[in-house]
């Protein structure tokens, strides 16, 4: 069975040490009697028992047994139920929420290491109280303030949930073509009619209401996806006191049976003459929509990092315990353990490597975005929205690649559900998918984020980071310095070209920089080692990882390189009768 132990040591490292975290905190003045190294540390601490305890042990029969539906009503693992009460009754899900309506306010940092707990406890599971967190940022950047009463005290404390809905049948990723409808109402309420799909928590029994934030378009929508506008629609009418009251015309027509997230409820919504509220200004509910968007791709990364954690885990505990094969000379008549055996160590190495880099990364992103948020700090919100693409692509694809490995360490075994392995590579899957496929992440990091500006935001992060490389050298250092240059060099070449030459070139482009930046984090993780704070295991294990990184991972980077300058018009060479 899948076991799984919160890298609580790492975690901390990277919040007080690579980046000094908790001395922004005191210097912030809306979080320097809110937030210190000890609480931290305690919250952290906290959360992990319960993902340690109440959720990762049960994640196998949430699988087996899955979301349910019956007469029109879905029903979720018994286990879930209990874990998502000690959710609510430690606060976990007003933790990044605004205080104003009773959230915690804690910094996007540590709750980004919470998040990367629950989905390495379980990500089906994570995605009902995930989805709420991203649906009250979205209410409490364009709700008005009667809406915000109302509805954020009650998803802050976890009493009701969220969720959005977009996608239709046959409008995924192309939301300008959706079908579903609002038609003002006399009482300034509207009535909401079609079908969403793929709607994650879109029914259960953890909750006494859910709220649905739902895109759809009002009767004279301009055409495209110019012409969307933003509806809160509750699954329970409120009574005069604000409770649950009747239900709502929305309906699930039904559940999706999935690859993984057994434990999820993937529904078919149908709103028939659904009473919904505007959010925001009418056709502006894209962008509305696109904030909550934005928090979810930052959760995808702590899905492809949680399940990463997990599976490296259960891998390294496996490559101990498992005897198979004579390494050395002196043992021909004894069996060894497989972590001696070469190939076994490289898997390892890669995946130790990634996740420890990845985790640095997240915390980086999260800390932008704190800086944003508390300082209005203008360069740190366009990095974070430059890197989130990263986060959300990168990551999950590291995360998928780090599963499948962790399986192969297992041999046989990972194939045999009782290891777990075989749930973890299923599980994780579905983050490069949902949320914008990495497809058209890598197309939005490439045109959007960097071409849009002429690199103006890529550029300035990588002077950045030569003018930290110089002065403040290391032996990771050099290589680094040279592959940080060669991208400058490589980024001007590319952005002569048009935008349908650079959409063919911008999956090995966010692979090339996401090499690069990773190999940033190292140098970070380098840095910040300090032999009178942390053992010499965790020093050397670091240390040699980090070197790990630099020989055997980053030089990926200069293939990538060698990719992309090539002529990338060929991708359109080839007819499609040609396939």
């Amino acid at each position: 069975m899948s076991s799984y132990q919160a890298p609580i040591n790492d975690m901390t490292f990277n919040l007080f040490d690579v980046w000094q975290l908790d001395k922004y905190w005191q210097s912030n003045e809306q979080l320097q009697d809110l937030i210190e190294a000890d609480t931290a540390k305690a919250i952290l601490e906290e959360a992990a028992k319960i993902c340690e305890q109440q959720i990762a042990p049960f994640a196998a029969e949430a699988d087996q047994r899955g979301a349910q539906l019956a007469d029109g009503k879905v029903s979720l693992p018994e286990h879930y139920h209990a874990a998502y009460q000690s959710l609510v009754e430690g606060g976990w899900t007003s933790l990044s929420g605004d205080p104003e309506y009773g959230g915690m306010g804690m910094p996007k940092a540590l709750s980004m290491m919470v998040d990367e707990m629950l989905c390495s406890a379980d990500i089906a599971f994570s995605l009902y109280p995930g989805l709420t967190a991203g649906a009250c940022v979205a209410l409490l950047q364009h709700a008005d303030d009667t809406t915000k009463q109302t509805y954020l005290p009650k998803l802050y404390s976890g009493e009701w949930s969220g969720t959005m809905c977009l996608t239709e049948s046959h409008a995924g990723s192309d939301l300008g073509i959706m079908r579903t409808t609002a038609k003002p109402n006399a009482d300034g309420s509207y009535a909401l009619n079609g079908s969403k799909i793929f709607i994650t928590a879109g029914e259960h029994d953890l909750t006494s209401n859910i709220i649905h934030l739902v895109l759809a378009k009002l009767p004279d929508a301009p055409a495209g996806s110019r012409g969307i506008s933003l509806f809160l629609v509750p699954k329970h009418h409120l009574d005069a006191s604000g409770e649950p009251g009747e239900r709502n015309n929305v309906t699930v027509g039904s559940i999706e049976h999935k690859m993984g997230i057994n434990g999820s409820a993937t529904c078919v919504l149908n709103f028939d003459d659904a009473k919904g509220y505007l959010i925001g200004e009418p056709h502006r509910g894209l962008s509305c929509m696109f904030t909550m968007m934005n928090y979810e791709r930052l959760s995808m990364g702590s899905q492809g990092l949680g399940a990463a954690e997990r599976a490296y885990q259960n891998a390294l505990a496996y490559a101990k315990e498992r005897l198979q094969g004579r390494i050395k000379e002196q043992n021909a008549n004894k069996a060894e353990p497989i972590i001696g055996h070469p190939d076994v160590q490289r898997m390892l190495l890669n995946i130790k490597a990634m996740n420890e880099a990845g985790r640095t990364f997240a915390t980086w992103v999260a800390a932008l975005l704190d800086k944003s948020k508390y300082d209005n700090c203008v360069v740190s919100g366009q990095r974070a929205n430059l890197l989130t693409p990263i986060a959300k692509a990168f990551m999950t694809d590291q995360g998928f690649d780090a599963c499948v490995t962790a399986q192969q360490v297992f041999g046989g075994h990972g194939y045999v559900k009782e290891w777990g392995m075989e749930q973890l590579v299923r599980d994780v899957r579905i983050a490069q998918i949902y949320e914008g496929t990495n497809g058209i992440q890598a197309a939005d990091f490439m045109l959007r984020k960097v071409a849009a500006d002429k690199g103006a935001v890529l550029f300035s992060l990588l002077d950045d980071i030569i003018a930290e490389l110089t002065d403040k050298p290391h032996v990771a250092a050099a290589p680094l310095l040279t592959a940080v240059t060669d991208l400058q060099s490589l980024t001007s070449r590319l952005l002569q070209q048009e935008s349908p030459i650079l959409a063919g070139a911008a999956c090995d482009f966010l692979a090339l920089v996401s090499y690069i930046l990773y190999g940033y984090m190292w140098y970070k993780n380098l840095q910040a080692l300090d032999n009178s704070k942390h053992s010499s295991h965790f020093t050397g294990a670091k240390t040699h990882t980090a070197n790990w990184y630099f020989s055997r991972i980053l030089p990926r980077a200069s293939g990538i390189s060698a990719i992309l300058n090539t002529d990338s018009a060929m991708l359109y060479n080839l007819a499609p009768e040609g396939y």
